[in-house]
């Protein structure tokens, strides 16, 4: 079927993936670095920075999916106790 498909969409088809790819990465690389765990219940937590929304908002499609597979929380900047 790819064999099939015209030349301009299979490359398409290969830059979406590649940039899909790249997306769950860094995602997983931003998750790897800024994870907490909260003192007050023992959960760890994504922490996102309050300076940079941005990134927050990028990466909540995702941040849905692994919490509910992983049951890890996601903050906006650190806890306050």
């Amino acid at each position: 079927m790819l064999s099939m498909m015209q030349p301009y969409r299979l490359r398409w088809l290969l830059m979406a993936t590649i940039a899909f790819v790249l997306y769950v990465g860094s995602y997983f690389a931003y998750r790897a670095s800024h994870i907490e765990v909260w003192e007050r219940n023992g959960q760890p937590y994504v922490i996102f920075p309050v300076s940079s929304p941005v990134v927050y908002y990028v990466y909540r499609p995702l941040t849905y999916l692994d919490g509910a597979l992983t049951g890890m929380g996601f903050h906006i900047g650190p806890h306050q106790e």
